[in-house]
């Protein structure tokens, strides 16, 4: 397959599943029945949890050489983040959206933190892919350019996605 195709695909993916998360978080509350999706902020917390750690172990064993162990350390980063992916929709589409109902400084650092938490997952997605691509293909090369403005995003999103559910589901009373 060539570049401009594999693009077009990945471009594609990456808009439909932007769009199905967008619809979720910003359409009705509840639509999908009467599931109990209650425990599954929880399993997304963990989920971004799992995948920083495996994206800070994957970069740590790359920089050792160790370049079996990063393959894999990343392939269950990927894995993790499509799993959080997948409860997350499941969750908006069961439960819709919780407001933050936070007051004081503490409001406006939220919302910063939300936003760019937000921004910055939609860009991942195509990042994330373009990147695995190039490693699968063997062009390390571009794999590596590219890794070096994927992997500080990723983390930078599994760790604020930690820190948004905490201050939704911990730091503000209970609704």
């Amino acid at each position: 397959m060539s570049d401009r195709v594999v693009a077009a695909v990945i471009g594609a993916l990456s808009i439909l599943v932007l769009g199905i998360v967008g619809a979720l978080t910003l359409g009705p509350s509840g639509r999908g029945g009467g599931m109990d999706v209650s425990a599954l902020p929880t399993v997304n917390a963990a989920l971004n949890a799992t995948s920083a750690v495996l994206l800070g172990t994957g970069f740590v064993l790359i920089r050792r050489r160790r370049v079996r162990a990063h393959l894999m350390a990343m392939t269950a980063a990927f894995a993790t983040s499509t799993l959080f992916l997948v409860s997350y929709v499941t969750y908006h589409y069961h439960a819709g959206s919780r407001p933050f109902t936070g007051q004081g400084l503490v409001r406006p650092v939220y919302f910063v933190l939300l936003l760019t938490h937000i921004v910055l997952a939609a860009v991942i997605v195509p990042l994330a892919l373009t990147t695995l691509y190039r490693a699968w293909r063997g062009d390390f090369t571009r794999h590596r350019w590219i890794a070096r403005w994927t992997l500080p995003i990723w983390l930078y999103v599994s760790v604020t996605g930690v820190a948004v559910y905490w201050m939704l589901y911990h730091l503000t009373p209970a609704q």
